[in-house]
């Protein structure tokens, strides 16, 4: 077994199709399914279910992903411990963002990060709260930048911003011209929110909890999984959301949608690294960097 043939079987895992992972790796698909092969050969076991032009996990396979993960984190440790070894300022960061900070909040740190340290390079891919701490726990990723705390002993959570989240809604509903009076009215129309698993919801729904209300009884008409899709059913519908306020800014802004006034929470996003995992020199920089500049305000959001 080699590493290359981990990489290879976890990106046919993630793809569920050889062709499509032959691409994300820049191989040819006859490497990709000969690799494949040879680890299902030289073990005498059957990771892929092959039906037609599909191909699935087996439940050998499904169980075999878990490990495969693990064993290619300690490779990447590995792999920066080495290059810790070397001389400069230098590495490569893989690092995962919930939406609202990525569209808002990181962006532009990222380019001064990037001008204080320049010979370190950051791939970034962005998801949801759940996602990212999922990637750091697998260790798809060196670090993660999430729009609320998590109760996770295995992470370390660095304060690194403060967000206020808002009540939202369109020019048609009855909010924009007279404001719910208490968190029992909001149970009284529709709404359409970010999806489970997302920071935005879930610090909201810790707020109804909160106040003694059960989040479940929300009449929620749409789930959306991005913040602009959330503002764009809202704007013309009679339905409600509540979101960050720097992502509904353009929108108030511009007079199309309506921030009603109501006492939601903000909240902190936090830095989130695996605590047991090597801090390499690349991410211990930019650790220092996010958190020394906590302290700075950060410029108005005027666009998404």
């Amino acid at each position: 077994m080699t590493i290359d043939q981990l990489r290879i079987f976890l990106e046919v895992a993630r793809q569920q199709h050889v062709t499509q992972a032959a691409a994300m790796l820049n191989l040819t698909q006859s490497t990709v399914s000969a690799a494949i092969k040879a680890l299902e050969t030289r073990h005498d076991v059957q990771l892929f279910n092959r039906l037609g032009r599909g191909i699935h996990l087996t439940r050998e396979g499904e169980q075999f992903v878990a490990l495969a993960e693990k064993v290619l984190a300690s490779v990447r440790d590995a792999e920066q411990l080495l290059q810790d070894f070397g001389v400069g300022n230098a590495g490569r960061l893989k690092i995962f963002a919930s939406q609202t900070v990525a569209s808002v909040w990181l962006p532009q740190r990222l380019v001064q990060f990037h001008q204080h340290c320049p010979a370190i390079s950051i791939g970034l891919e962005v998801s949801n709260t759940q996602n990212c701490v999922d990637a750091i726990i697998q260790g798809k990723a060196d670090a993660a930048f999430i729009e609320a705390s998590v109760n996770n002993a295995e992470l370390c959570q660095i304060p690194v911003g403060l967000d206020q989240l808002v009540l939202l809604v369109g020019e048609q509903h009855h909010w924009s011209g007279t404001p719910p009076r208490g968190f029992g009215e909001l149970f009284e129309t529709g709404w359409i929110l970010r999806e489970a698993g997302s920071g935005t919801r879930a610090t909201f729904e810790q707020k109804l909890r909160a106040e003694g209300y059960d989040p479940e009884q929300l009449d929620i008409f749409l789930e959306l999984p991005s913040n602009e899709s959330v503002c764009a059913a809202v704007e013309g519908s009679k339905l409600a959301t509540v979101i960050s306020k720097d992502v509904a800014q353009p929108y108030l802004s511009a007079g199309r949608m309506v921030a009603p006034p109501f006492d939601l929470p903000a909240r902190p996003f936090h830095m989130i690294r695996h605590k047991d995992r090597h801090r390499s020199r690349a991410l211990g920089l930019l650790e220092e960097f996010m958190a020394a500049k906590r302290s700075v305000t950060p410029p108005p959001a005027g666009g998404l």
